[in-house]
């Protein structure tokens, strides 16, 4: 059985809208696109992101994330070995807009999302199901009790405004603490599982 794992990062006020690129998300007017690169550093936050993509099993997108993930990973150089992991390992994108999904092992979701995310749980392995971004389906999945762990990656910067991972309809619900680390740039990495 795989464990759903979403995977973000966020500000001190929670806003997790395009932390990788100015032009990543520019909706609702959004001016800070690129927010996290300045506190990425290889050493701890680029160590921690190997390790998380090493115990990654498949990918469940939103249609946003895919798009960006497939705009840029099937050309990233071929020694990259973040580049090899994602476009090897399936793909699972949900959207109701897109009629076909073309990036290698690649499969849509259009159905009955809880259903089908309930199935790719129940699949051989016991790697992670990884939520990157995607923050609609992530909110999606907590409304429906699917997440088995959240790896928040709290940046130390206030933005005031963007998109949020918990927003309001979400929720209450607790968590457990079980892992906590830190980088030198003053990212703080929460892992947490369901408090049930």
């Amino acid at each position: 059985m795989k464990k759903l794992v979403v995977g973000t990062f966020l500000t001190l006020d929670g806003i997790m809208q395009a932390p990788g690129d100015s032009k990543e998300d520019i909706e609702e007017g959004f001016k800070h696109g690129g927010w996290q690169m300045p506190f990425f550093d290889d050493e701890d936050a680029g160590r921690f992101i190997d390790e998380q993509i090493a115990a990654t099993d498949a990918l469940l997108l939103g249609r946003k994330t895919y798009q960006i993930f497939a705009a840029y990973w099937p050309s990233a150089p071929k020694d990259d070995p973040i580049a090899k992991k994602l476009n090897s390992v399936p793909k699972y994108v949900v959207s109701t807009t897109l009629e076909k999904v073309e990036w290698n092992n690649s499969t849509l979701i259009k159905g009955n999302i809880a259903e089908e995310v309930a199935k790719l749980k129940q699949q051989p392995g016991s790697g992670f199901l990884s939520v990157t971004g995607s923050g609609k389906l992530a909110q999606t999945l907590m409304q429906h009790d699917l997440v088995d762990e959240y790896d928040l990656w709290i940046h130390p910067l206030v933005l005031g405004s963007g998109k949020r991972l918990f927003v309001e309809g979400i929720g209450p619900f607790n968590l457990k603490l079980v892992d906590c680390k830190t980088t030198g740039s003053g990212i703080v990495i929460l892992t947490y599982h369901p408090a049930k």
